[in-house]
This record gives structure tokens, sequence and C-alpha cells, in this order.
């Protein structure tokens, strides 16, 4: 690869990619403390302790 690509590609990477990822960043971070994701949290950490589908038999056949 030549000199001049890689430099530019690694300038974009250490400016712009770092904006982008800051940005992934607060959105997850504003969607985990938005206003009723509590709710939701735990009604998402309850789901394998409701299944009430009987176990019969080996599944494999």
């Amino acid at each position: 690869m030549d000199n001049a690509v890689y430099d530019g590609l690694r300038h974009f990477a250490d400016s712009w990619g770092l904006v982008y990822m800051l940005a992934i960043f607060i959105a997850v971070l504003l969607f985990v403390i938005r206003p009723g994701a509590s709710a939701h949290a735990k009604a998402a950490a309850r789901i394998p302790l409701e299944d009430n589908e009987p176990i019969t038999g080996d599944k494999t056949q």
C-alpha cells in the first residue's frame, strides 16, 4: 500500500473515526438511561424464567 494512502486512511480514522465511535457511545448511553428503559430491561431479564413449556425427551432426533 502506498504510504500516502496509509497516512490518509490513518488520519481519517484518527479524526472522524473517533467522532463516529463517540457518537455511537453517546447514542447507546442515551438509549440505556432513557425514561422507561428500566421496565424494558427488567422484562427482558425475566424472559428465560418465564418459559412454561415442559421439557420432553431428547430434541436431537
